[in-house]
């Protein structure tokens, strides 16, 4: 999806870092207790200094909501969580995103209209009523909205075995088919967890007519998976689990569930971005941890637990592209603009969709 952010001028592209951490420094103290700045996991560290919260979205989003007291919301993120934010939040607080092409690429695997016409693809050849939509959260707020509309749920990494279950379940629709989306791997992960085997799931490619799938396929199939992944997750390979093991015989390997399931069923545990937090610092001194995901956290947990060896499983350290628009230019030119009575960047989502993304998330909490 292409998003226009205006160039930055030179006083804040040129300035040098410790100029830049005064002024956002000041910036914050200025605005007080109207400001705050929520920083995602994967944030570089001369951003998420100056968060006053960090966590995932759906924490992230929650946590603004509960501070009434703000009604300046600066989220360093990506556009997606910027929108459940947005949705979440009272009518007096406004979102801003600082640099708007932070996008995310596995949500923009999956947009409205692909999903809409695959829905009515599927439709033509299984009875439409017996399928549940789900959308993991990183989703953009018209697809949290479609499932909303439809009967389904928001998921998340933490929840996804949960709400999966539900989906399955659900009386006199439940026990036939999910279409989950964007992303393929977490899909697949969890219904590995639930039982279900390669057999019972197809992969539904937006590109090709009908998924690339034949009717049979479709007739067959409980779970279809969106052929969507993380840029970062999909990097990591069993060759990574393999060489680490090899390095470091004994260690531990800690991979997120947006890996492929080869490399989960290699991996000694296997969560969310909170539960790798927390899996490294309940780990005993002298540890030795191979971490799958993305690389500003492994570095930062390393930082944070000195008496463990945190390593990422990828040599080659790939951060989140789009996460990494986020830095400290961006968060200044949105914060001295807040000082100056100019709001920059604000994030909005339509009554309409906001209210079925509530819906959706509303089902996904009452299922948790």
């Amino acid at each position: 999806m292409t998003r226009l952010q205006q160039a930055l001028p030179e006083r804040y592209t040129k300035a040098a870092p410790d100029d830049l951490a005064m002024r956002i420094a000041q910036a914050k103290s200025a605005l007080g207790k109207r400001l705050m700045v929520l920083g995602h996991h994967y944030q570089r560290d001369e951003v998420m200094r100056f968060a006053d919260v960090r966590g995932d979205s759906l924490a992230l989003s929650r946590a603004a909501a509960a501070n009434t007291d703000a009604d300046l919301l600066v989220f360093c993120g990506v556009h997606f969580m910027a929108e459940a934010a947005d949705i979440l939040t009272a009518d007096h607080q406004l979102v801003l995103l600082p640099d708007l092409n932070a996008g995310c690429s596995m949500a923009d695997m999956a947009d409205i209209d692909s999903v809409e016409e695959a829905w009515e693809d599927i439709g033509r050849v299984v009875d439409i009523e017996q399928v549940v939509p789900i959308t993991y959260i990183n989703s953009s707020a018209a697809l949290k909205a479609f499932v909303g509309r439809l009967g389904g749920s928001v998921c998340t990494s933490t929840n996804a075995r949960a709400v999966l279950t539900w989906a399955l379940d659900r009386g006199a629709r439940g026990g036939q088919k999910v279409l989950f989306f964007p992303d393929q791997h977490l899909g697949r992960n969890t219904a590995y967890q639930l039982g279900y085997g390669e057999e019972h799931m197809r992969v539904f490619d937006p590109r090709p007519e009908l998924g690339g799938l034949d009717e049979a396929d479709l007739k067959e199939a409980t779970i279809v998976l969106w052929k969507g992944h993380c840029s970062v997750h999909q990097r990591f390979a069993p060759a990574h689990v393999e060489s680490f093991r090899k390095a470091h015989p004994g260690g531990q390997v800690v991979v997120h569930p947006e890996c492929s399931h080869e490399v989960v069923e290699l991996a000694d545990a296997v969560g969310s971005t909170d539960f790798i937090i927390r899996a490294v610092r309940a780990a005993p001194p002298g540890s030795v941890i191979g971490v799958g995901t993305e690389i500003h956290l492994v570095k930062r947990l390393a930082d944070e637990n000195p008496d463990k060896q945190v390593l990422s499983l990828d040599p080659l350290v790939c951060p989140c592209s789009t996460m990494f628009r986020i830095d400290a230019p961006h968060l200044c030119w949105v914060l001295e603009g807040l000082v100056e009575g100019e709001v920059r960047n604000r994030i909005t989502v339509d009554e309409e969709t906001a209210s079925w993304a509530r819906v959706a998330l509303e089902r996904m909490l009452a299922i948790t």
